[in-house]
């Protein structure tokens, strides 16, 4: 039997809905307020560089910076929440209001003061003599050769890492420089063994994705949407039967003589005066209109049409919400200095666990009385919801270090004139990037959002939440066990699994996603190259 839910509107439609060109007033006051912070940050900057440090590339730097972070918010964020979207949990706008909070508010509140100035060492620079200025025009030239790739992956709908494409920035520039400057083999700056491990991570983050996505919503397909799908057909039939039964006995009432319907009707008064009471039985009743209508009450409440919804989601929620709160504690706030003990830890991620089984076992009872479908869809979705928003905290966190940490090496080198490995992230900064995300999501993450929320597969609430719970664990498994995966692809996998859970996979699209995974690094490491040389013939 075929599990349905219902889809007020898909991916396709919000995006029909929200096109840019009926949406002028938001698209000219986006555009504004992202010009405008990155005007206040650059005006901020010229008095945190030093004195001796050229404006221009502070200049420069910033626009790199802001455009890579846009475009992370076109691809990554929009990856993030092309599930929300495509089940039609959210709207655009609605997502783009949830990722200005929760994006902004994760790079602000943990995006860490200090960051590292090669994001995953995977280029050993101490193998060369790099001077400062031409460390930062590495920076430079891999923020804009990964920026350029995310901007067209984005136009293509193509969900890719953008931690592969900075990695494939800084890599190319890098060798770019040692060759430029006639440097003994510049290749062994590259740690090889790392992009081995980036290899591994196309086939093993969507395998993992997609499995356990796979066996989750498969379980929810059995446990409670079938359950519910049988229960309204049930439910159907039995209204189907009081609609026969009343017309029935009217049409029986009517061949009656006038002394009989008024000893008749005499019974049903009788009759009705009875039932209003909890304490009788069916032999208490006299006419068989009530009898037989008590016999279609008793088998209503025998089918316990919400009993899956009461028995598993609760305990669903509870899951989704243990994972989400330690992503959020050992992830998103790992650039915090919490100092709580791991004893601790778990037990707040136990009392978070506690209150929302309580909370969405009283929400589910609260919903007795509305449509099975109906609250099946608002408990998916507000589940969905929830699930985004700490994917989005998370995200904010961590991965906008993809921009923040080649900018802020660059911004140290302008300020004291020395490389470190680790540089200072000033909250402006924090600020500034938070927003160009938000800004990138709203101009260019619509295809990306089509393409994981309706393109790959068809999505609903319940299997939305599915999906994104399914990457949340396999991200929280993969960083506990050191495995070399992306959340990118972890989370198309998941979709993926969606798709064959279905049975509607869409193979025919996933192959152009899967070469741009692969030619992600090479191709943003080709572009930064040949930017590092132009970057060295103008400055």
């Amino acid at each position: 039997m075929a599990s349905r839910s219902p889809r007020p509107f898909s991916a396709e439609k919000a995006t029909q809905i929200d096109d840019e060109g009926s949406n002028r007033v938001w698209n000219l006051s986006f555009a504004l307020i992202g010009i405008l912070t990155a005007i206040l940050f650059v005006w901020w900057g010229l008095g945190y560089i030093g004195v001796e440090a050229s404006p221009p590339m502070l200049l420069l730097a910033t626009a790199f910076g802001v455009f890579m972070a846009f475009n992370i918010g076109g691809n990554d964020v929009a990856n993030s929440f092309g599930t929300s979207v495509g089940a039609g949990t959210l709207t655009i706008k609605q997502a783009l209001l949830v990722a200005a909070v929760f994006e902004v508010g994760g790079a602000v509140i943990a995006g860490g003061s200090v960051t590292d100035t090669v994001r995953s060492g995977i280029v050993d620079l101490s193998v060369i003599d790099v001077a400062p200025h031409d460390f930062m025009l590495i920076m430079m030239a891999a923020l804009f050769a990964a920026a350029v790739w995310l901007m067209f992956a984005s136009k293509m709908g193509y969900p890719v890492s953008t931690t592969h494409s900075i990695i494939g920035g800084i890599v190319g520039s890098a060798v770019a420089l040692g060759f430029v400057t006639g440097q003994d083999n510049p290749l062994e700056m590259v740690q090889w063994s790392q992009v081995g491990q980036i290899a591994i991570s196309w086939v093993l983050s969507p395998a993992l994705g997609g499995l356990v996505s796979y066996l989750l919503y498969r379980w929810v397909k059995k446990s409670i949407l079938q359950y519910n799908d049988e229960a309204d057909e049930a439910l159907a039939r039995l209204r189907q039967a009081r609609k026969d039964h009343r017309n029935r006995h009217k049409q029986a009432f009517e061949r009656l003589t006038e002394i009989q319907q008024v000893a008749y009707t005499g019974a049903l008064a009788r009759d009705a005066a009875v039932v209003r009471h909890d304490d009788y039985d069916i032999e208490d009743l006299e006419s068989d209109y009530y009898r037989e209508l008590e016999q279609l009450d008793r088998e209503a409440k025998s089918i316990d049409a919400h009993r899956a919804l009461e028995t598993w989601v609760p305990v669903l929620a509870a899951v989704g919400a243990l994972v989400l709160a330690a992503m959020l504690l050992f992830k998103g706030l790992e650039n915090i200095e919490l100092e709580i003990s791991s004893m601790n830890y778990v037990l707040i991620m136990g009392m978070v666990g506690a209150a929302v089984w309580m909370a969405v076992l009283i929400f589910v009872r609260s919903m007795k009385r509305k449509s099975l479908s109906r609250t099946t869809f608002l408990i998916f979705s507000w589940m969905q919801v929830f699930t985004a928003a700490g994917f989005a905290f998370s995200h904010g966190s961590n991965d906008i270090a993809n921009a923040l940490g080649p900018f802020a090496a660059i911004l140290d080198v302008l300020r004291t004139g020395q490389i470190e490995s680790t540089a200072a992230v000033p909250t402006p900064a924090l600020v500034t990037f938070g927003v160009a995300l938000v800004v990138g999501l709203w101009f260019i993450g619509r295809n990306v959002i089509r393409t994981v929320g309706t393109s790959l597969t068809k999505m609903h609430p319940s299997s939305g939440f599915s999906a994104e719970l399914s990457a949340a664990v396999v991200v929280m498994l993969a960083s506990v066990l050191g495995l070399p995966v992306s959340s990118t692809h972890i989370l198309i996998g998941a979709v993926l699994g969606i798709g064959l859970a279905n049975k509607a996979t869409n193979w025919r699209l996933m192959k152009p996603i899967g070469m741009a995974w692969v030619v992600t690094l090479p191709a943003a490491a080709a572009v930064s190259a040949l930017t590092l040389v132009l970057l060295r013939i103008l400055f």
